[in-house]
């Protein structure tokens, strides 16, 4: 399929390598350039230098002049779009595009289905529990994209009609040019990334990216209790499904004042089962349960296989994962808690007093809104990272006194059984993302995780 092409991949992280091999399967002539020193990168490169057709830029951006042949770009998600080689080549016409524009314009072969799902939080954990009943309904399934499978990968050995279950973020949906999901769902949207995105603007004009090419044959699934989320019905051409958990719809899913979960179909009402019988606790995994309901309907997989899976299911790694009670003191892992919003709904989903760990990198974020919902059930807060000088202020502002500087995960989980009370709950959930100190929120959970496992001895 690209084998006359010269292809430029930029950023050697998963989805860079997949992109790479295929392209290189396919007969495409590839150069790769990643920013990082060939020191990080010396497994990697070394792989890379044993292959044909491969050139190699390492430890540095590529001039213009030296991609200015190349055919078209595959950027990673990391990459930020402002780079000046990829704005000249923009500006010269090339084609830039992400890991999951790729893999759709490869799977169109295929007759695959995608299926795709972004917001600001509830992404992977939608996307898991989407994938099990796709899988559980009998579809050949696969559970990519951001949750840390490439795409690409899944398409290459996807048989035909097969179905990708597809996390997206905004980084990954900047760079899209046909992709098209057969039903599509943004969660809800506040407050992330905008060291990269600036304004919230940008930032919700890039998740709406993931229904700009859908029509009225597809569906885009919405959250009717986000005012921007909610909006957002009124700028695609696909039909619109709702779901909330405060408000009755027309079209969609909604909670009623007896938490029963109803499905309405042009104000037709259907009772789909009772939101206590959920597997997950908490109103946020109410909502992404219930744009499950909504996505799984879409694509005509049966009641009764929806109910099964959503009473079954088990927590993610890393998103509110029970760790451990060591002395009565429950330890609870929420790793992929990386903004604001996300560790208010995990410090909202437990009514027991809370010992809060917090911080890492600095996304521009504000932490009062956190705070102020926090200090009904938070006593304590044990500070790290970039963000610790702002996270203690914010948190002393609202009236929680005991705030603790630690210079490490180790030390904070050494730190909170000194001063949780039986019945306390540890929460790992930092509201930032764990760059500069971890190479990813997935490293950092495993660290919390295994810290836990040595107080126990």
């Amino acid at each position: 399929m690209f084998g006359e092409n010269k292809v430029l991949v930029v950023g050697l992280a998963k989805s860079g390598l997949a992109s790479v091999k295929y392209l290189l399967e396919c007969g495409a002539k590839v150069i790769v350039c990643d920013s990082k020193s060939e020191e990080i990168l010396a497994d990697t490169v070394a792989d890379l230098k044993k292959l044909s057709n491969i050139e190699l830029i390492i430890g540095r951006n590529p001039n213009y002049d030296e991609i200015r042949d190349v055919d078209f770009i595959v950027v990673s998600p990391g990459v930020p779009l402002e780079l000046d080689f990829l704005v000249k080549s923009k500006e010269n016409g090339k084609k830039i595009i992400s890991e999951i524009e790729l893999a759709y314009n490869v799977g169109l072969g295929k007759n695959i289905s995608f299926v795709g799902i972004t917001g600001t939080n509830g992404k992977t954990t939608t996307t898991s529990i989407m994938g099990e009943v796709c899988k559980a309904a009998g579809m050949e399934t696969y559970v990519v994209g951001n949750i840390g499978n490439p795409a690409i990968e899944a398409v290459k050995n996807a048989g035909e009609g097969a179905y990708l279950v597809t996390e997206l973020s905004s980084f990954q949906l900047e760079s899209i040019e046909k992709f098209k999901p057969v039903v599509s769902t943004v969660l809800n949207l506040t407050e992330d990334h905008l060291n990269r995105h600036h304004t919230m603007e940008n930032y919700a004009s890039a998740k709406a990216r993931i229904f700009e090419n859908q029509t009225k044959n597809e569906i885009c699934v919405l959250n009717y209790d986000d005012s921007i989320t909610k909006k957002m019905a009124t700028d695609n051409n696909s039909k619109t499904m709702f779901f909330s958990r405060k408000n009755r719809v027309e079209n969609g899913v909604f909670l009623n004042e007896k938490n029963e979960i109803i499905f309405s179909d042009d104000g037709c009402e259907e009772y789909f089962m009772n939101a206590e019988d959920l597997s997950l606790p908490g109103g946020h995994n109410v909502e992404n349960c219930m744009a499950v309901i909504c996505m799984s309907l879409a694509i005509g997989i049966e009641k009764d296989v929806i109910i099964d899976v959503l009473k079954n299911f088990k927590a993610v790694e890393h998103r509110l994962e029970y760790v451990d009670t060591i002395n009565g003191i429950d330890f609870v892992n929420d790793s992929k808690g990386t903004n604001p919003d996300s560790t208010i709904k995990a410090v909202q989903s437990y009514k027991s007093p809370i010992i809060l760990i917090a911080g890492g990198y600095d996304k521009n974020s504000d932490f009062n809104e956190l705070f102020e919902i926090a200090k009904t059930n938070v006593r304590s807060v044990l500070v790290l990272g970039q963000t610790a000088d702002l996270i203690e202020t914010t948190a002393r502002n609202h009236g929680i006194k005991e705030v603790i500087r630690v210079s490490t995960i180790k030390e904070a989980v050494e730190k909170s059984i000194e001063i949780a009370n039986e019945k306390d709950v540890v929460l790992l959930s930092p509201a930032c993302a764990s760059w500069g100190m971890y190479n990813n929120y997935e490293e950092r959970g495993n660290d919390f995780k295994e810290c836990v496992r040595k107080l126990r001895g």
